[in-house]
């Protein structure tokens, strides 16, 4: 039967190759760290660690022991969540990771409510563009775009259609704009890998039409940074109508659509989490946030 203290202390120093830096983060003295990774070694009849020049490093049966000493502990912490779960409250950390582009528009009118109405969890809030590789057991990411395989449960949330806009301040001093071919006269507003395979525009009784943006002067990666630059009349770009919606109803009269007739595809708002088992507090978040998820979002509506 292995000591769990001794485990946690093999573990970090594995990962630190330090004694000092793992006594330090494990809030223990140097001597006590050293004595645990002694006991284990002797529980097991063979060193597990040697010292090179000032690092610790893992003998044959340190390298092979490693590997079943995250397993047992990953069944520790595991355990613990099952037996917490029993619990009546729902309580302890999760992480939401949210693409930019959500992230003030919905994420900021639900957190509180969702954190009044579970008041002994604790939530992390990220903002993450890339969709991630893994994730763990506590996290959650919302993805705007698609998203390639990764071993993760992709739920589909909703999607974001999406047009052409610029300001009217702007498109009074310029050309009419009859079809996406006369696009290439205006300046572009880049938002940054958006439209680097260029932009295909449906409509309902023409061709569709592949649109290659002109080489942009101004190019930013952030969703808020874009709608400025375009509400400030720098350009024409692409925005979702949700956003382009809620920066009208703020600011009237700074956003107006260009060739509303022709609409490139919707982008998929996808929930990103892990497989198997989901502690109650993931399960609470996952379904408040199926619960909160705009209406435009579910039934496509655009603006007018």
């Amino acid at each position: 039967m292995h000591d769990f203290d001794e485990l946690k202390a093999f573990a970090e120093v594995m990962a630190s190759g330090s004694l000092t830096r793992s006594a330090r983060k494990l809030g223990l003295a140097k001597s006590t760290l050293s004595r645990r990774i002694s006991h284990l070694e002797a529980r097991l009849e063979q060193p597990l660690l040697r010292r090179q020049a000032n690092r610790l490093l893992p003998t044959e049966a340190g390298l092979v022991f490693h590997r079943y000493c995250q397993d047992m502990l990953k069944l520790a912490e595991s355990s613990h969540e099952a037996l917490a779960e029993l619990r009546e409250d729902i309580s302890g950390t999760v992480t939401l990771e949210v693409h930019s582009a959500l992230a003030r528009g919905w994420m900021g009118q639900v957190l509180d409510t969702f954190m009044a109405r579970y008041p002994q969890v604790e939530l992390t809030l990220r903002t993450r563009d890339e969709p991630p590789s893994s994730l763990n057991s506590h996290s959650v990411h919302v993805c705007l775009g698609p998203v390639p395989e990764n071993g993760l449960h992709q739920e589909p949330l909703g999607s974001l259609t999406r047009g052409l806009y610029a300001s009217p301040s702007y498109l009074s001093q310029q050309p009419l704009l009859e079809h996406p071919r006369d696009l290439a006269d205006h300046p572009w507003i880049d938002l940054l890998s958006t439209t680097q395979d260029g932009l295909l525009l449906h409509h309902e009784s023409q061709a569709n039409y592949h649109f290659y943006p002109p080489r942009s002067r101004l190019r930013v990666d952030m969703t808020a940074l874009h709608l400025d630059a375009i509400a400030h009349g720098k350009g024409i770009g692409l925005l979702p109508h949700w956003l382009a919606d809620k920066r009208e109803a703020h600011h009237p009269g700074e956003l107006v659509p260009c060739l509303p007739n022709w609409q490139p595809a919707p982008l998929p708002i996808t929930l990103l989490y892990a497989y198997g088992y989901q502690p109650r507090r993931v399960k609470a978040l996952l379904a408040f946030l199926r619960q909160t998820m705009p209406r435009q979002w579910q039934h496509n509506e655009v603006a007018a």
